[in-house]
C-alpha cells in the first residue's frame, strides 16, 4: 500500500460516516472521550484522586497520547491539512490534546481536560442529526451578526449600572453596607440581572425604591436581548433558506457558501452545482 492509497484510507475511516468502521472509529473517540472526561471527575474527589493517583495520572497521559496521535493522523490524511486544523473541529481537537501538556507548567491548568467534553459534539454526524446542526449555526451565525447591537445594549447598561450603583451609595453609604462605588456597583449587577444574592440589602425607603427600579430595569434587558438575537435568527433563517443546498458526499455537511469548492466541516470536495 503506498502512501496515497494509506491516506485514503485513513481519511475514510478517521473522517467518513457513512462506512462500517468509520462509524466504529467514531463511536470508539466517543466513547474514550466519556472515559477520559469520568476518570477527571473521579480524581476530583479527594479520596479517590489521595488512594488512585499513580493510576489517574498513568490513564490521563495515556488518553493524552491517544487523542495526540489522532490529531496528527488527521492532519496527515486530510486532503487539506490547513483547513482542518482552522475548522472548528481542527481547534477543538488540539484544544484537548492540550491540557495535560500545560499541567506540567500549570498544575491548575489540569482541569482544562474537560474541554475534551466539546468533541462529542461528533456523535451529530454519526446519528446523522445535521438538521440540529443546522439549526445552531444558524444561532451562532444570528448572534455573530448581532454582535454590535448586543455591544451598544452591553455599553448602555454597564452606564446604567455604574450609575444606580453610585446613587444606592449614596443613598445608603457605608453604615448599610454600602461601603464603597465597587461594592455599590456590584450590588446593582447582581440585582440587575435578578440574582440577588442577598448579602447586600438597602434599608431606607429611597435604596428600596431605586431596587425595585433596577430589578424591573432587569427584566427589560432580558426582554431586549432576547429580541435582539430572535429577530436576526429569523432573518439569517429565511436567508439559509434561498441559499444552496450542497451536502458534502463524505460526511453529510450541508449549508456551504455558494462558491465553496471544498467542505468546511471535512475538508473533502463538494459535487459542482453545474451540471
Amino acid at each position: 500500500m503506498n502512501n496515497s492509497e494509506r491516506r485514503k484510507l485513513l481519511y475514510d475511516i478517521i473522517f467518513g460516516t457513512d462506512t462500517k468502521f468509520g462509524k466504529l472509529f467514531d463511536v470508539i473517540l466517543i466513547s474514550l472521550i466519556l472515559a477520559s472526561y469520568l476518570l477527571l471527575m473521579a480524581g476530583s474527589v479527594k479520596a479517590i484522586e489521595t488512594k488512585y493517583n499513580q493510576i489517574i495520572i498513568a490513564f490521563e497521559w495515556a488518553f493524552t497520547i491517544i487523542f495526540t496521535v489522532e490529531y496528527l493522523t488527521r492532519i496527515y490524511c486530510s486532503p487539506r491539512p490547513l483547513k482542518y486544523i482552522t475548522s472548528f473541529y481542527g481547534i477543538v481537537d488540539l484544544i484537548a490534546t492540550m491540557p495535560l501538556y500545560i499541567a506540567l507548567l500549570f498544575p491548575s491548568a489540569h482541569y482544562l481536560l474537560i474541554i475534551r467534553l466539546v468533541r462529542v459534539l461528533r456523535i451529530f454526524r454519526i446519528l446523522r442529526l445535521n438538521n440540529y446542526l443546522k439549526d445552531s449555526n444558524i444561532l451562532l451565525s444570528s448572534i455573530n451578526n448581532s454582535k454590535r447591537k448586543i455591544l451598544v445594549f452591553f455599553l448602555a447598561m454597564l452606564i446604567f449600572v455604574i450609575v444606580l450603583g453610585t446613587l444606592i451609595y449614596i443613598v445608603e453609604g457605608p453604615k448599610n453596607g454600602f461601603n464603597n462605588l465597587f461594592i455599590s456597583v456590584y450590588w446593582a449587577i447582581v440585582t440587575m440581572t435578578t440574582v440577588g444574592y442577598g448579602d447586600l440589602v438597602p434599608h431606607t425607603v429611597l435604596g428600596k425604591g431605586i431596587a425595585a427600579f433596577t430589578m424591573l430595569l432587569g427584566y427589560c434587558t432580558l426582554v431586549v436581548t432576547t429580541g435582539i438575537v430572535s429577530a436576526q435568527f429569523i432573518s439569517d433563517a429565511k436567508n439559509r433558506t434561498s441559499s444552496n443546498n450542497i451536502k458534502c458526499p463524505n460526511c453529510g455537511q450541508v449549508d456551504h457558501n455558494e462558491q465553496a469548492i471544498f467542505c468546511f466541516n471535512c475538508g473533502a470536495e463538494l459535487p459542482s452545482l453545474k451540471k
